[in-house]
């Protein structure tokens, strides 16, 4: 049961893990190499850590662990702490990688290993997951829903399993106004009155559009138009039961499935908001990869981008990606051995401590203009201003006055000149249909207008015990000690210009 005596403090937390195996999929992402790394550097007597990767074999899965895990930068503390040689012997003894996929039975692994697995892990993690908005449907599906079933039929083997901790996201809550609850679905239950979502039947349609697809196309089958089919298959698919794309849909199903195959399986949902940097440790604004409100930063930095989609009023929902990992092992701990429990929690911050796009936007503005950017040339890259959009609608009349109508004009000439201009023609008018597209896309995600509660979140920090000392505060994940200004400044921004513009 939880914890709600102010009982949990960073020693137990780190000593839960002493002699525990844990499987984490999902290892080479972000988030999952924040949580490898923190295990290992705070419990270093944690038995075995298991990581599935995609790979051919054994020896691929093990490379790829070292090129995408163990030799990133995050572990700089680690290697600090054991030597090089040190480091590498550490890593050999307590990760083991796998080589195989969730969204196959058994996760692709052969008997021996999965029965190794089913007497040795105490803990699941799934943290795998494809994270593109318009992703193809039967791709989203494979990973983010049957990735869940797979997992749940193989953590019912388990004979020591303690908990199963998946992540999701709380934009899989869809894209409401007001106060979203932390609420798992309900089978069923769809963000459109009147509709009922039957994941089976979602699959089987995935499936027999793929076979038509196919059959259509005969010999001049083009991956292509297969990809661009099922992509769309999975916008209309979720736009029919309310959700805005592909990646929050398959999500809320992953969840929803979760909630119906567990039993008495211990079961932690937690979903985070957009996450960010690390804001702390083990490498204050460290990060992979870029997140959507990122583009404002990244087009500061590049000075290539001129207009925004974004109301700098509204609240972006950002988390640091190292509260994220320590909220996961606050919930492992008080979540352990929880039969039958279901719980979700979100990781958010517009609840608490609400951060408005406005701040990333002046941040970024004070950044650049006292440190500028230098182009190839030497020359000092001047900081210009960036125009916003605070509706849909007005990008798509600045987009129809400014590209399409010269399109249209640039058309017409090409018609009178015989097709002179036919390739630049085809060339903008595809780049213009791309931007509208994305728009299309990711506009719902931009001016989102729902406030996350977190209280699930707020009763587990409650049974936190105050730290006495900066090193007795290894697992925070409160967001009101975030100053959203100066962490943008003096950490996130530049952690963008370090790690993800190299």
């Amino acid at each position: 049961m939880v914890m709600m005596d102010g009982s949990l403090d960073a020693e137990k937390i780190a000593g839960y893990f002493k002699g525990k195996s844990i499987l984490i999929t999902g290892a080479t992402g972000f988030l999952g190499k924040i949580l490898v790394e923190k295990i290992l550097r705070v419990q270093p007597e944690v038995r075995k850590i298991y990581l599935l990767v995609r790979a051919m074999d054994a020896e691929s899965a093990k490379q790829r662990v070292e090129a995408e895990v163990t030799d990133a930068e995050l572990f700089c503390l680690l290697r600090e702490k054991h030597g090089k040689g040190g480091f590498e012997l550490f890593v050999e003894e307590k990760i083991v990688p796998l080589a195989g996929d969730v969204m196959f039975e058994n996760m692709g692994l052969d008997a021996p290993m999965l029965e190794e697995l089913a007497k040795e892990v105490d803990i699941i993690v799934n943290g795998a997951a494809t994270t593109n908005f318009y992703e193809r449907y039967d791709v989203a599906l494979d990973v983010n829903v049957v990735g869940v079933k797979y997992l749940c039929q193989f953590a019912k083997k388990c004979a020591n399993l303690k908990m199963l901790l998946h992540v999701s996201t709380a934009f899989a809550a869809g894209d409401r106004e007001g106060l979203i609850m932390e609420k798992p679905f309900k089978k069923g239950e769809t963000l459109r009155e009147g509709t009922y979502l039957d994941i089976d039947a979602e699959l089987r349609l995935a499936g027999d559009v793929k076979k038509q697809l196919l059959l259509a196309a005969g010999d001049d089958a083009s991956d292509k138009t297969e990809r661009k089919a099922m992509k769309e298959l999975g916008l209309q698919r979720s736009r029919h039961f309310g959700w805005s794309n592909t990646y929050v849909f398959t999500k809320a199903m992953g969840e929803m499935l979760l909630g119906q195959l567990h039993g008495s399986i211990p079961v932690v949902i937690l979903r985070p908001s957009i996450i960010t940097s690390i804001f702390r440790d083990p490498l204050p604004g460290w990060m992979q990869g870029t997140r959507t409100i990122d583009t404002i930063i990244i087009g500061y930095a590049k000075q290539n981008l001129s207009c925004f989609l974004a109301d700098l009023e509204l609240t972006m929902d950002v988390i640091p990606g190292d509260m994220v990992a320590n909220a996961m092992m606050a919930a492992m701990v008080a979540h352990s051995g929880d039969e039958g429990a279901e719980v979700m929690y979100h990781t958010t911050s517009s609840l608490r401590n609400p951060a408005p796009y406005g701040v990333l936007y002046e941040s970024g503005r004070r950044h650049f203009y006292e440190n500028p950017r230098l182009g190839k040339d030497g020359r000092v890259i001047p900081t210009k201003e960036m125009h916003f959009f605070k509706t849909i609608a007005s990008f798509h009349l600045y987009m129809l006055i400014k590209y399409k109508l010269p399109l249209e004009i640039l058309h017409l000439v090409n018609l009178l000149l015989c097709g002179l201009f036919s390739q630049l023609y085809e060339d903008l008018n595809r780049k213009y249909k791309f931007v509208v597209h994305l728009v299309d896309v990711y506009g719902p995600f931009a001016f989102f207008r729902g406030c996350f509660d977190d209280m699930n979140l707020e009763r587990l920090r409650l049974t936190m015990a105050p730290p006495t000392s900066p090193e007795d505060d290894l697992f925070n994940f409160d967001p009101k000690t975030v100053d959203w200004n100066e962490y943008f400044y003096k950490i996130h921004i530049p952690g963008i210009l370090k790690y993800v513009l190299k």
